[in-house]
């Protein structure tokens, strides 16, 4: 099925292997996390869910305050976000820049959140220089996040300081 979607959108067949991103599977088990900052249901797993919840209230704690924009993302989903990019006449070469491939994100794994802050738009590299990004450099990784892409990241993709990944343990 993933090769199909690959072809369909013109997604190099050696994706993986040139950008050494991991294929991520969807979970077993989903949870509700609410409402983001646009009214859409969103989903994380269990104990990303738990660990999100007591960063965010620890992070309150500090009089910062951070949103869910983005959990969960099925594979058809990130195809559909791929489709309408194209329609929109993006290159396939410019998506891959900014979304991995379907099969690539690490929103198929329940484990990916992408944060905002109040007052600054979503999704955009200034996010780095709000109090809140200051505050999940030095807290997050207590909570199981790190930040996922970085600057010059060996995968190719851009920056994202909003998107963080939960390490829960797999066993």
């Amino acid at each position: 099925m993933l090769d199909r979607i690959h072809e369909e959108l013109g997604i190099p067949p050696d994706y993986g292997a040139t950008t050494g991103l991991p294929r991520f599977a969807e979970p077993d088990t989903l949870v509700s996390a609410g409402l983001n900052i646009v009214g859409r249901e969103q989903s994380l797993t269990p104990a990303s869910l738990a660990d999100w919840t007591a960063m965010v209230d620890a992070a309150a704690s500090h009089e910062i305050s951070l949103l869910l924009v983005s959990g969960f993302r099925s594979i058809d989903h990130q195809a559909g976000l791929f489709r309408r990019k194209l329609n929109a006449g993006q290159s396939i070469d410019q998506i891959l820049c900014v979304n991995a491939a379907p099969g690539f994100s690490q929103h198929h794994t329940g484990r990916a959140i992408d944060i905002a802050t109040p007052g600054v738009r979503p999704l955009i590299v200034e996010f780095e220089t709000t109090p809140a990004f200051a505050w999940l450099q030095t807290h997050a990784p207590a909570f199981g996040f790190s930040l996922a892409y970085p600057r010059d990241n060996s995968w190719g993709l851009d920056y994202e300081p909003w998107h963080w990944f939960h390490q829960e343990n797999d066993a």
